[in-house]
C-alpha cells in the first residue's frame, strides 16, 4: 500500500536550496488521539508507532539524513545541529551544513524558519508563550551569525489570536518581558485572546529582521489538519524541518 504523507512548505523568497516544511497530520499509523502521524515520542503513543511514523516520512521526504530531533522545554537554548545533539535539551538548532536537518515538535506553539537571503545557515525554534519570555527569539536570531536585515522568517502553523486565550497572569508576564506585546492582547470574557504571531513579529522587528513571512494557518480551529493540545488535550505532535541541500 503506498502511504501517502502531506507538508505545508514555507512560502517565503528563500533560496531554493533551502528547504522547510511543517506536516500534517495524516499518514501515520498511530491510533486514537494520536491519529495518525505523531512523531513525538513524549506524548504517552506507543514508541513503535512513533518509530514508524518517522521512517515514514524520512522515507517519504528523502531526507539527506535523520532529523536532529530535540527535547524541548519552552527556554531559549539554541544549539548548533549534528550527530551529537540528537535529543539535546534545547528549543532550537541551526546548521550550515548542507544535509543536516533541523527539527522541532508543536501542537499549538510556533514553528519559527530562519534563513538567510543568501542560504548559507538555517535555523528551526519552538515559539511559545514561555520561550518568548525565556528569550528564544533574541537567541536564535543571535545564533544566526548574520545581519538581521539580511534574514528572512517564516511563521509556521500555530494557535491564532481566535482561540489563544490566556489569563492575565500570562499576560502580565508576557508585557514585563516586551511592554510592546501590550497591543497583541484583546479582552474576552475576563481573559485575553493572545496574539502569537504578533507577538513573534514585534520581537522580529525590534531585532532587525525586516522580512517576516505567515502562512496564517491555525492548528486550533483546523482539526483536520493539525493537531492541538489546547483543542485536544491529549495528542501527537508535527513536525517542524529545515535543511540545506
Amino acid at each position: 500500500m503506498k502511504v501517502t504523507i502531506s507538508v505545508q512548505q514555507a512560502k517565503w523568497p528563500a533560496p531554493p536550496h533551502v528547504n522547510a516544511i511543517t506536516t500534517y497530520r495524516h499518514g501515520g499509523v498511530s491510533q486514537d488521539s494520536f491519529d495518525s502521524l505523531n512523531l513525538a515520542t513524549h506524548v504517552g503513543d506507543e514508541y513503535e508507532a512513533v518509530k514508524e511514523n518517522r521512517a515514514r516520512l524520512c522515507r517519504y521526504m528523502r531526507f539527506p539524513n535523520e532529523p536532529i530531533w530535540l527535547n524541548q522545554v519552552h527556554g531559549d537554548h539554541v544549539i548548533q545541529a549534528n550527530h551529537l545533539a540528537r535529543d539535546s535539551i534545547a528549543d532550537g538548532s541551526y546548521t550550515t551544513e548542507r544535509g543536516t536537518v533541523c527539527a522541532i515538535l508543536t501542537a499549538d506553539c510556533l514553528p519559527l524558519f530562519l534563513t538567510d537571503k543568501s542560504g548559507t545557515i538555517v535555523c528551526l525554534l519552538h515559539v511559545g508563550w514561555r520561550g518568548l519570555t525565556a528569550g528564544i527569539i533574541e537567541s536564535g536570531v543571535a545564533a544566526m551569525d548574520a545581519e538581521p536585515h539580511k534574514l528572512l522568517v517564516w511563521l509556521g502553523p500555530c494557535i491564532r489570536r481566535d482561540a489563544y486565550i490566556v489569563g492575565q497572569d500570562v499576560r502580565e508576564q508576557l508585557i514585563l518581558s516586551f511592554p510592546e506585546h501590550a497591543t497583541a492582547f484583546e479582552e474576552s470574557h475576563g481573559k485575553w485572546r493572545a496574539d502569537l504571531g504578533k507577538m513573534t513579529t514585534q520581537r522580529l522587528r525590534s531585532l532587525g529582521v525586516a522580512e517576516i513571512h505567515d502562512g496564517g494557518s491555525c492548528t486550533f480551529m483546523d482539526d483536520s489538519s493539525w493537531f492541538s493540545y489546547r483543542r485536544q488535550g491529549h495528542c501527537g505532535r508535527m513536525a517542524s524541518l529545515i535543511w540545506l541541500d
